[in-house]
């Protein structure tokens, strides 16, 4: 995002765009862990409850590095909530599920807002649009089309297999425990590569082409067609 906005010459377009973009982040990041700690705490584990963490408050859940990252290649993360496996009932399923929460959370949130794009364009923008109140349509049209893209892509980044993402709590299930815990043992040193692969953009290609697909799934199911989406395009960015 902010590469785009020094490539554009800092054009009008490109600033509204990037301050759409802050709150939908910030909002973003903090529903992701909010969720991991929610179910958490729903399995038994009060860890995060009890330090604060069940809030949608960014302060919360910031983190530098994950936030600078989203700006910079499009996808990132927060602060890790923490998780007390030993009070799950069963702590492989506690810990699939716990991971899994984060990445669900973004997929309905970018879903809800597929479903605020279609009733903004079909009631705003095709009543509306051309007006007095076109500039806000747009506006709005933009901070949707900006909720389903960012949280797609969030999603999809964290259900990379890989330590320390989401992806690798998940299939922690399907893995024996010395392999897993195995694995674990180089999580930090995994962990800085997997920066170093996003900031040079080694993976930005798979993971935008996988988020490519979900956001077509959404638009399928909200029953905006290809047309629409050419339409919608035209509007917000014409």
């Amino acid at each position: 995002m902010i590469r785009t906005l020094f490539g554009s010459g800092f054009s009008r377009e490109s600033i509204i765009f990037l301050l759409l973009s802050l709150p939908v982040i910030l909002f973003s990041l903090s529903l992701h862990e909010t969720a991991h700690g929610y179910v958490a705490y729903k399995l038994g584990d009060r860890t995060a409850y009890n330090l604060g963490r069940l809030t949608l408050n960014p302060v919360k859940h910031l983190d530098p590095i994950g936030f600078l990252m989203m700006m910079l290649a499009g996808f990132g993360w927060a602060k890790p909530v923490p998780i007390n496996t030993r009070n799950f009932k069963n702590p492989r399923v506690g810990m699939a599920l716990t991971g899994a929460a984060g990445p669900l959370s973004n997929l309905l949130f970018a879903l809800l807002n597929a479903v605020f794009l279609r009733l903004s364009y079909e009631f705003l923008w095709l009543s509306f649009g051309g007006g007095r109140f076109t500039i806000y349509i747009r506006i709005l049209m933009l901070l949707f089309f900006i909720g389903i893209s960012l949280n797609t892509t969030l999603a999809v980044f964290n259900l990379l297999p890989v330590p320390p993402l989401d992806g690798s709590r998940i299939f922690y299930v399907f893995l024996p425990a010395k392999l897993y815990f195995g694995i674990m043992k180089y999580e930090r040193v995994i962990s800085i590569v997997l920066i170093f692969l996003l900031f040079f953009g080694v993976l930005s290609g798979m993971i935008f082409t996988l988020s490519d697909i979900f956001m077509r799934g959404m638009f399928y199911i909200t029953g905006l067609s290809l047309q629409d989406l050419y339409n919608i395009q035209l509007a917000i960015f014409s």
